[in-house]
């Protein structure tokens, strides 16, 4: 809930991100004599900075990790299996 009637917006639709349809930016009262160009072309370069949600990059590393551990493991299998065979 946006409190006040007078508060600024930026509105970024073309967010480029799978995740994020469009972004609200509530501009800060003292910069709101900036031209709309310098904050919405400060907003797009905060919603690149944003990237992927915590909970899907946390995912995405875990799965990271658990691909690592099973391709050392058939590494190592893979090595044993050659030392008992000569």
């Amino acid at each position: 809930m946006i409190k006040g009637v007078n508060r600024q917006m930026i509105e970024v639709t073309q967010t480029d991100s799978p995740f994020y349809e469009r972004a609200l930016f509530v501009v800060k009262p003292e910069y709101a004599g900036e031209s709309y160009e310098a904050l919405h072309r400060e907003a797009i370069q905060v919603m690149e900075r944003l990237g992927a949600p915590s909970a899907f990059r946390r995912r995405n590393k875990a799965l990271f990790w658990g691909l690592r551990l099973g391709a050392a493991a058939l590494a190592g299998a893979g090595i044993a299996l050659l030392a008992v065979a000569l």
